[in-house]
């Protein structure tokens, strides 16, 4: 068995992401086997009309808590009377599965030797089922919320 450190574990999905994720930050249109067996172009899922503000501009999301949009510890944005979508897309019919975990663990400063306790939160969500896209047609999919 190999350990890693945590460090060791981030810098190498850090490189991988980094390699594949430039094309992952923005959406693309799915491509569909038609009738013919050939591939048409699909429309692209379209964001929830809700937004929460980001680090870089707004985000089309909701918080973790309540469905019914009532007040939670988990969203410091207060109650929402609209209720809280859990999916990240409009149009939306399918299952979605959540997780909302806090971590914790203690930080060395590999050149002073000094330590410091540190938290992190991650809100992290899939979604799989049926939309209706920009191209104002059904479509099948599965998204992933990190």
């Amino acid at each position: 068995m190999v350990r890693l450190s945590r460090r060791a574990w981030l810098h190498r999905t850090m490189g991988a992401g980094a390699a594949l994720g430039s094309g992952l930050w923005a959406p693309n249109a799915a491509v569909a086997d038609d009738d013919d067996g050939g591939e048409k172009r699909c429309g692209v899922a379209l964001p929830l009309p809700h937004t929460t503000a980001g680090p870089f501009g707004p985000l089309h999301f909701y918080f973790p808590g309540p469905i019914d949009g009532s007040a939670s510890p988990t969203d410091a944005t207060g109650t929402h009377p609209e209720g809280r979508d859990p999916s990240t897309i409009t149009n939306f019919d399918g299952f979605v599965g959540g997780v909302d975990m806090n971590f914790s663990g203690m930080a060395r400063d590999r050149k002073t030797g000094v330590e410091a306790p540190y938290t992190f939160h991650t809100d992290s969500r899939f979604m799989i089922g049926d939309f209706i896209a920009s191209d104002q047609s059904r479509h099948k999919g599965a998204f992933a919320f990190l």
